[in-house]
């Protein structure tokens, strides 16, 4: 129960509306777990299952759980322009080991408006020669946009792979003012 009698679930989540389409949120006491690009129909369905199978718990429509709220409000601010950062509580529990680690140091020291290249990121973990599994860990990171995992670019200037699609990429990292915005 919260503060105010009320019953919370042990994984609630909400679909918002974003600039790049709908996004599935997740929560549990612990912080945001999940986000979720294309949340429609059957991806919908589908990460829910995946929730409920990783997290033991049946995930539970709940937009009006506070955490739940404060994410939606500092993604609608992050996607207007006036958020930069992201002041949430993160459950990691979907993610550990190398892949915990590198996402971690992604969030923590790789700043709006500025990218780095996946070799790089290994560097900064400790593992010079793991920009490929790096990039593995990108792929993994349940937390999109929170976790900027579409900062990690190709060392030669290549857009590198996206979990959401490049389009998507390309568009976060427009909206950040790192590419050009698209002409149409």
């Amino acid at each position: 129960m919260d503060s105010h009698g009320q019953y919370e679930p042990r994984v609630a989540w909400t679909v918002v509306g974003s600039g790049i389409g709908p996004l599935l949120l997740a929560a549990t006491s612990e912080g945001l777990v999940n986000v979720v690009f294309h949340a429609t129909g059957p991806v919908r369905g589908r990460a829910l299952d995946r929730l409920a199978a990783r997290l033991g718990a049946e995930p539970v429509e709940a937009p009006g759980t506070p955490l739940l709220t404060e994410a939606a409000e500092q993604l609608g601010a992050y996607f207007s322009g006036d958020r930069h950062t992201f002041d949430l509580p993160l459950d990691w529990s979907l993610i550990s080991g190398f892949n915990r680690e590198v996402l971690r140091e992604l969030a923590s020291g790789v700043r709006y408006g500025t990218v780095v290249g996946y070799g790089d990121l290994a560097g900064r973990v400790g593992q010079p020669g793991a920009a490929q599994a790096v990039g593995m860990a990108m792929g993994a990171n349940p937390l999109p946009i929170v976790v900027p995992c579409h900062r990690v670019v190709e060392s030669d200037g290549g857009i590198g792979g996206f979990g959401g699609g490049l389009e998507t990429k390309r568009k976060l990292l427009a909206l950040e003012g790192v590419l050009p915005e698209p002409l149409f």
